[in-house]
């Protein structure tokens, strides 16, 4: 017979394991591979190679590229992430788009002793270790050789405290310390040696199920593969297209990267607003619903876009551009708009001109793209910024998208994730962001954030691990940031 205590043991035991039972299968289905589809990377690289660049001594600058965009002061944000994520390891792959170039110690002939390009950057987590590749391209310091090498192991990324296993999404990773790997250093023309201390990593990516495959005993899979259905590409536009039609558009402008850092820094303490269906990609503005003509022979572009941007702030700043038009003519092309401002109010202002290669005018399976065409301010351009900046002055290049047939699709704007929107105004330095399971829009925290962290799931998984009374996740407080040192 059992005793009062035997018995109540049993009957715990009992209900664990009915508890088990239950939760099993969910907890297993939790665990399946997921699809990292959406996201950012916010990464300074090192903050003091950024001054140097743009100090008294190499006199240069950075410049973004592939819709890369700046956050907060010494940031740079690279977007679109993709890869996978296993819950059960806790081993992430997340690969972004954008790059940033950095120039500097400009020679009489117009080339740079300092060219130095760091794109695509890739994290990879496995067994409690991380590690940041890059695609680079720089030029040697001593020698002047450019060396390209994709997916360079360019950062090594300590996790310690941070459990990865069983995530929900979205991911976070704040302030993950970074130190410069022996392949990294070569990388870098040679500016650091191995074991330099970089900027800490920041990033958050979103989560998509994994999909579920539904096996029909009856057929062999190597039929399966056999039957999705392919489709293909239109190589020559019809007939509405070599008539003139535009069945669709959308031009991609930031106006200018340091004028929007300006609107949301310490000085106007400002920010922009969108409306009319304009959308923000992080490092531009995206005026969509183009109409217009296009003539495939001649190579020539008149259109007219909705939406507009409004730059508000201190010091009486307050811009409007709206109704913004594109025509290229003669591979030479214009970017007008509407601006209103308390100083200057002008429709169809011509505010900036770009350069078209004639190739780049060719319809491709219905689509015509120009991608970053470089842009100069007009006269008329600086008198619609308060003459801030002088005519000739180098704008934020101008992208376009034209779609000739009904079934073209035009290029996706960067996807920044469900966690990190938008920056449209200057990040609180000492705030600090630890976003949940069931707080998605919470946005990451800035550089000077103390805590890496991993947002879990709330489910069977957990109250599994609960009823085991196993410690989930842990949060360690990073490291202080080393002191700057020049190259």
């Amino acid at each position: 017979m059992l005793s009062w205590t035997s018995a109540a043991r049993a009957t715990a035991m009992a209900g664990l394991t009915a508890l088990v039972a239950v939760l099993l299968p969910a907890a297993t289905a939790q665990a399946q591979d997921r699809t990292v589809q959406g996201g950012r990377l916010d990464w300074g690289i090192k903050s003091s190679f950024q001054s140097y660049v743009t100090g008294p001594v190499a006199q240069g600058r950075s410049t973004l590229q592939g819709g890369a965009a700046t956050v907060g002061g010494t940031q740079f944000r690279f977007h679109s992430a993709s890869g996978t994520y296993d819950p059960a390891n806790g081993s992430l792959r997340a690969a972004f788009s954008g790059g940033v170039r950095f120039t500097g110690h400009t020679k009489p002939d117009g080339s740079h002793e300092l060219d130095l390009t760091v794109s695509r950057p890739t994290v990879r987590i496995a067994g409690g270790s991380g590690t940041l590749y890059a695609d680079m391209a720089s030029k040697d310091k001593g020698s002047g050789k450019v060396t390209s090498t994709a997916e360079v192991p360019l950062a090594s990324l300590s996790l310690s405290g941070v459990d990865m296993r069983g995530g929900t999404g979205p991911i976070a990773l704040n302030n993950l310390p970074a130190t410069l790997t022996a392949q990294g250093a070569k990388a870098f023309a040679g500016y650091y040696a191995a074991g330099t201390a970089l900027d800490p990593v920041s990033l958050s990516v979103d989560l998509a199920a994994a999909p579920t495959a539904t096996k029909d005993p009856a057929k062999d899979p190597a039929d399966e593969r056999t039957e999705e259905p392919t489709k293909e590409p239109s190589t020559k536009p019809s007939k509405k297209a070599e008539a003139g039609r535009i069945e669709d558009a959308a031009v991609d402008w930031g106006v200018r990267r340091t004028f929007r850092e300006y609107v949301t820094g310490a000085i106007a303490q400002g920010k922009w607003t969108l409306s009319g269906g304009a959308q923000d990609g992080g490092a531009l503005f995206r005026f969509p619903k183009g109409s217009g003509t296009y003539d495939a022979k001649k190579r020539t572009l008149d259109a007219d876009f909705t939406g507009s941007v409004r730059f508000t702030g201190a010091h009486d700043l307050d811009l409007a551009l709206s109704k913004v038009a594109v025509t290229v003519e003669d591979g030479k092309g214009s970017l007008s708009a509407d601006v209103a401002s308390a100083d200057f109010t002008q429709r169809k202002t011509p505010l900036i001109t770009f350069t078209v290669k004639d190739s780049d005018l060719a319809p491709q399976d219905g689509l015509v793209t120009v991608t970053e065409a470089p842009a100069k301010l007009t006269a008329d351009g600086a008198k619609a910024f308060g003459s801030m900046y002088k005519a000739g002055t180098e704008m934020d290049p101008v992208s376009l998208a034209i779609a000739l047939t009904k079934d073209a699709e035009l290029p996706a704007l960067p996807d920044l994730g469900s966690s990190a929107a938008p920056t449209t105004a200057t990040p609180d330095p000492t705030a600090t962001a630890t976003p949940t399971a069931t707080d998605a829009t919470t946005p990451a925290a800035s550089s000077s954030s103390s805590s890496p962290a991993v947002p879990l799931g709330i489910g069977a998984g957990v109250l599994l691990a609960a009823a085991a009374a196993v410690a989930f996740a842990v949060v360690r407080k990073r490291r202080t940031a080393p002191s700057p040192d020049h190259p």
